[in-house]
């Protein structure tokens, strides 16, 4: 009997961790594939295209982008009617996004400033809406522009488009979430009260223009990045030929797996490179390169993160 007990004991722990890190497995999994297909090249290839310029780029692009998201988010908090000063923000949002680049599922940066801001102005749950709606913002940029691209050169998503199948559970599981939504009063209301604050926070006519005006500012910055980081690598692939691509992979580093959106961003380069007619080597290669640069972009997020000690925006 002690010895089953003494068995199990770790069982127990172990669970619970593999269910929390399920993203960052998930992450490693996918870019094992990616390093079993295209080998040790890719990776080689993008450390070796690293050198200051480029770490300076990457500053001078992170600075623009989370200037824009801190503005973002200060603009959709005051159509809530809660007070966020800029600079506070900008601090935040770099401390969020250096740590949603470090730690797994990408999203638990923007958790600890929602939480932050909301115990700061004693309004937690709509501080959490509010960086809710403002993320919600860049997503429906980027969508936005990559359907606009895929109606454009629909032979450059090929590839990366979900089989039958693939589309058929997506359906099955939007179909199940609105059924318990529909069904269980506590989600339903809280549904309700998220589409309220839209309306007011994220789509008035005083909010929208600069929300989403700001997510395409902060998207363009993205991509000129990635087009660096394929430069970088050597790829002289023209621009329009490498949008599509970078929209795909800006869309899979959103992804709740992987750590810093390594391993499905890199899946989708390579991917969307091949469908393109370029190397898919090419395609992790910058795909890595793009991940080292944002990552070196959050670097004032950790100085914000030892300076502050937990402060909160206010």
């Amino acid at each position: 009997m002690t010895a089953v007990v003494t068995r199990a004991a770790p069982t127990r722990r172990v669970v619970p961790a593999l269910r929390r890190n399920v993203g960052a497995i998930g992450g490693v999994a996918v870019l094992a594939v990616v390093g079993w297909q295209l080998g040790a090249g890719p990776l080689l290839d993008g450390l070796r295209a690293i050198d200051p310029t480029l770490v300076a780029v990457a500053l001078a692009v992170g600075l623009l982008t989370t200037a824009c998201n801190a503005a973002r988010w200060q603009l959709v908090a005051g159509g809530l009617e809660l007070p966020l000063r800029f600079r506070p923000a900008l601090a935040d949002c770099y401390r969020s996004t250096f740590l949603n680049t470090v730690l797994p599922t990408g999203v638990l940066g923007d958790v600890g400033r929602a939480v932050g801001h909301g115990r700061a102005i004693g309004a937690l749950a709509r501080s959490a809406r509010a960086v809710v709606l403002e993320r919600f913002a860049g997503q429906i940029v980027l969508v936005v522009v990559g359907l606009t691209v895929l109606l454009s050169r629909p032979d450059a998503f090929s590839v990366l488009l979900p089989g039958p199948a693939a589309l058929g559970v997506a359906a099955t599981v939007v179909v199940v979430a609105a059924v318990v939504v529909g069904y269980v009063p506590r989600l339903r209301s809280a549904v309700a009260t998220l589409l309220a604050d839209a309306r007011t926070g994220l789509f008035a006519a005083r909010i929208w223009p600069g929300a989403f005006g700001l997510s395409a500012i902060a998207l363009a910055g993205n991509v000129t990045l990635f087009v660096v980081a394929a430069r970088a690598i050597g790829s002289d692939a023209p621009v329009t030929q490498l949008l599509p691509v970078v929209l795909a992979a800006l869309f899979a580093t959103g992804l709740p797996i992987g750590i810093g959106g390594f391993g499905p961003r890199e899946a989708a380069a390579a991917l969307g490179f091949c469908a393109a007619g370029l190397p898919a080597a090419d395609g992790a290669s910058a795909s890595i390169v793009y991940g080292l640069l944002t990552f070196a972009s959050t670097i004032p997020g950790a100085v914000v993160l030892a300076a502050r000690r937990g402060r909160p925006a206010g």
